[in-house]
């Protein structure tokens, strides 16, 4: 605002040179002010963009990081329901370009906008004093482009939503593209694949252009509309002249105003449309913010850590039941093992005991505690959780065993390291423990990440153990290895395990068999192959798998 009001300073300037051309002489004292007040102007000028820059820029990268952080925050909570909903390139848009737009409306859009508003009403207050007649002619075509732009508001929210549509296509295509390279080469698809992604390519341009087009109609027939001000004023400038009613001098200042009143306007027009196309922006980073995260007491005090489902039903997103009446008891000190054909709600049983999602019916308790009714960052703290999929960072090998347990010693990551059965194949990598992994480890072998892992559940030593499919990616004698590690850590711990293999539960206390959600049959290994039943007809399955050999025709 400060900084459009010192712009209009010179305006002044002209006048008072123009009022003594016009008498005929400059006086002495006249001049001096004149010189004396083009320096004051510039250093006006000067000071309010320094300041300007300050308030606007500064503040609003540091609003910038506190939105990014905030957000982060906030998907830290939430469910991971949420998650299933949104995509990786999603939730990065999010929280980058989503950001990043309302980061420029705030910076250059928001702050001018309001500025130029304020500045203007001011010296439309100042010309209506002056001359009422000439500042009407003067400022009727404001509230009028103003309008045209508001009104603009749904066409230009449609177009975004396509146009950010369009992109998440595209960042899903390239991001899959990217992750399935090996697959597609292999296969020869790369070609097909790519023509895909070119179609996405240009829809984001087509989408583009016709975003900015549908901007630029209504912003241009604004501006547009502006320029007729300068015409309307000197028409009725030249009429009240000609009427005998005005004199030059004023006459001349109200041309030299409206031409300088209708460059911060202009911009105005194309400030407050691209704030209204921000809209779309602001609804996506609004859909994280409002979506109710997960709570509960940080007061956590369980008796023992049995965990015990109770007719516990469960389905993603309202959809298809998973778990349907799910009942049984992992008990501290005994390793129990979920089993049962693919899609049989193993995996999901298991997140679901470390509240990873809540239970639609039913209840899971920990130690006699509902665990719904937990905080989950309190909760998860009694667990060690390694999964099938791991997770490792570009770090190094020491660090990301580390995470485990932040503030563990390098001597006690280096024991969970040898009792994981890492420390073989650490020692031979350039820096040992010290060596750099890259992302998601991707200088490791598949079985060596999930090593590393498990090295990083044992670390941690909580009193509950989830193991799923902890041991798929290795080796016989590694899994063997492995097994014994882990049978270290029984003692008065619940371990939960989840395998295909079934003699990687074969010393397991308790066996619970799920088939379509429910759960078919459960006892000791003994007793369940003794009944001949489901875990009797897969351990058989298995064993007539082992004796198959490659090209043999059983016919």
């Amino acid at each position: 605002m400060f900084s459009n009001l010192v712009l209009m300073l010179p305006v002044s300037l002209l006048y008072l040179l123009t009022g003594d051309l016009l008498a005929g002489e400059i006086p002495k004292p006249h001049l001096w002010i004149l010189i004396a007040g083009v320096f004051v102007v510039l250093g006006l000028i000067y000071l309010t963009a320094f300041f300007q820059y300050r308030a606007t820029f500064f503040a609003t990268y540091k609003e910038s990081a506190v939105r990014r952080v905030t957000l982060a925050e906030k998907l830290r909570k939430l469910p991971l329901s949420f998650f299933g909903k949104k995509d990786l390139s999603d939730l990065t848009s999010t929280l980058m370009a989503d950001c990043a737009a309302l980061e420029s409306a705030f910076s250059h859009w928001v702050p001018e906008f309001f500025g130029a508003m304020i500045s203007t009403v001011l010296v439309a207050v100042g010309m209506l004093f002056f001359d009422w007649r000439l500042a009407l002619a003067a400022l009727w075509v404001l509230p009028v482009a103003l309008a045209i732009v508001g009104f603009s508001k749904r066409v230009q929210n449609a177009f975004s939503r396509r146009q950010s549509e369009a992109k998440m296509a595209l960042a899903d295509g390239i991001q899959e593209c990217l992750e399935t390279a090996r697959d597609l080469r292999a296969n020869n698809a790369e070609g097909a694949y790519l023509k895909g992604l070119d179609r996405k390519i240009r829809a984001v341009e087509t989408r583009a252009v016709r975003s900015e087009l549908g901007m630029a109609v209504f912003v241009v027939s604004a501006g547009l509309l502006l320029k007729l001000g300068i015409a309307t004023v000197a028409l009725a400038g030249s009429i009240l002249l000609v009427q005998g009613t005005l004199e030059v001098l004023p006459f001349f200042l109200y041309l030299m105003a409206v031409s300088r009143l209708y460059d911060p306007m202009n911009a105005s027009l194309q400030n407050l449309a691209a704030i209204l196309s921000t809209q779309i922006n602001v609804d996506r980073m609004r859909e994280i913010e409002e979506c109710p995260v997960q709570q509960g007491s940080t007061a956590f005090s369980p008796k023992g850590y049995d965990i015990c489902f109770d007719r516990v039903g469960f389905s993603y997103g309202g959809g298809e039941t998973v778990l349907k009446e799910v009942s049984f008891t992992a008990r501290q000190g005994q390793v129990t093992a979920l089993i049962g054909p693919s899609g049989g709600g193993k995996s999901t049983a298991a997140r679901l005991a470390a509240r990873f999602w809540d239970v639609d019916r039913g209840k899971i308790t920990l130690g006699g505690q509902d665990v719904s009714g937990v905080d989950p960052e309190t909760l998860l703290s009694a667990y060690s959780i390694v999964f099938q999929d791991v997770t490792l960072f570009n770090n190094t090998v020491m660090e990301n065993i580390r995470i485990g347990r932040q503030g563990a010693t390098d001597e006690e990551v280096l024991e969970a390291a040898r009792e994981a059965r890492c420390d073989e194949f650490v020692r031979k990598l350039p820096q040992g423990y010290d060596t750099m992994i890259g992302e998601n480890g991707s200088a490791l072998s598949g079985g060596e990440r999930q090593r590393i892992s498990i090295a990083r559940a044992l670390l941690k030593d909580a009193p509950v153990i989830l193991l799923d499919e902890a041991t798929a990616s290795l080796d016989a004698e590694n899994e063997t290895q492995i097994q014994e590690a882990i049978s270290r850590l029984v003692r008065n711990k619940t371990v939960l395990i989840i395998a295909h293999r079934l003699r990687t539960v074969e010393g397991a206390d308790r066996l619970i068999f799920l088939k379509d959600g429910r759960v078919a049959e459960q006892g000791t290994p003994a007793e369940l192959k003794e009944k001949g039943g489901y875990y009797a007809r897969m351990l058989a399955l298995q064993k007539q798998s082992r004796s198959w050999q490659l090209g043999k025709d059983e016919a």
